[in-house]
């Protein structure tokens, strides 16, 4: 079996995602290096997943991996300047949700890739997980008619590492880290039609004295076809993951839930090992997820990726669907801020999309 050579760049919690996802379901993958900035967290991750090479260098992993695609699950800010240097070095790009931190990277970012003739491939997972595939397969074959509104919401009480709390590190709050999944699995179920208009509210309810980033928000989407979209997002939730979506139609409606609804309903007086993402505790009444990375979708993206590096086909996310999902950000935070709407196209200069609801745009 051909098998194409992936290097992770970072060695957090997607990280680990990304790699149970390489090693149980996808043979026509194999990864022969890590990258961390720190080398303790590089060898550690190396040795619990026996990969064979590990670099806090990474002109040295790209010059030395013998890898062809970069799998990038580093810190937001660091997304288009690693881009730049992997597509320069000819290698194809997976990377992380959200594409970058701001329009003008994106855009260099898609330039340089396609200057390179790399693929950039933009890991949307919810256009992959299983059970909402399925809705959008019900969907297309018209089993509610003609779709009026969509939902999507996804919550937890907070992100796994402290980087994303800094602005200045992941552009914004818990839009940027949630909200994206939320916009591009609308473009995804709409056929990537295009948004005209944007109205979002937001505040910091919960991380008050740890960030100055939104810990909550509601934004609602107008496309050209006449939909309306609404994604609900909140590092403020308690009980852990909470990740579902609502589809409405003129002949009917689909709720799908991608966390309790696959999980065990379980009761223990003295709590257990693991619950699902972001429980913090498995004390008393909790749903207890299996298979949790396949039901997300993370196996049937990376899969999809690969073939696509090794038959030229052309990713179903790409980088300008980031680049669209980043674009509608920018304008929930611009509306969040103004209290109005928000129409598209949509392009001010900013150094981070948060600046535009925080009053520091240029």
């Amino acid at each position: 079996m051909q098998q194409t050579k992936i290097a992770i760049l970072g060695a957090g919690f997607i990280a680990d995602i990304h790699i149970e996802s390489y090693h149980r379901f996808i043979p026509e993958a194999e990864v022969v290096a890590i990258y961390a900035r720190d080398p303790a967290k590089a060898a550690a991750f190396a040795q619990k997943h026996h990969i064979p090479n590990w670099y806090d260098n990474l002109d040295r992993l790209i010059a030395e991996s013998g890898c062809e695609v970069v799998d990038i699950c580093l810190p937001n800010f660091l997304h288009a300047p690693v881009t730049l240097k992997a597509a320069a070095a000819g290698k194809h790009i997976i990377i992380e949700k959200p594409l970058a931190l701001t329009l003008e990277e994106a855009d260099s970012m898609i330039a340089a890739c396609k200057s390179a003739g790399v693929k950039l491939m933009y890991a949307e997972e919810l256009c992959f997980a299983p059970k909402y595939e399925r809705v959008r397969h019900m969907v297309n074959e018209g089993a509610i008619g003609n779709i009026y509104m969509l939902k999507q919401g996804e919550k937890h009480n907070g992100p796994h590492s402290d980087w994303f709390y800094n602005k200045e590190f992941s552009g914004g709050g818990v839009l940027m880290d949630m909200g994206c999944h939320a916009i591009a699995w609308f473009r995804w179920m709409l056929n990537n039609a295009k948004a005209v208009s944007v109205y979002a509210t937001m505040a910091t309810v919960y991380h008050k004295g740890k960030t100055v980033c939104e810990d909550n928000s509601v934004v609602i989407i107008e496309f050209e076809n006449g939909v309306t979209a609404v994604a609900e997002n909140s590092w403020a939730k308690h009980g852990g993951m909470d990740d579902r979506c609502e589809v409405y139609g003129t002949e009917g409606v689909v709720y799908a839930d991608l966390f309790m609804g696959n999980a065990a309903v379980s009761y223990s007086k003295n709590g257990y090992g693991y619950a699902m993402e972001k429980a913090d505790t498995t004390i008393g009444w909790s749903f207890t997820i299996y298979e949790e990375v396949f039901n997300q979708g993370y196996p049937h993206e990376l899969k999809h990726f690969i073939e696509c590096v090794q038959k030229d086909k052309t990713p179903l996310v790409t980088g300008e669907d980031g680049r669209a999902v980043l674009e509608i950000i920018y304008a929930a935070y611009a509306s969040a801020a103004q209290g109005k709407k928000i129409m598209l196209p949509f392009h001010p200069k900013v150094d981070r999309p948060i600046d535009l609801w925080l009053g520091n745009a240029k």
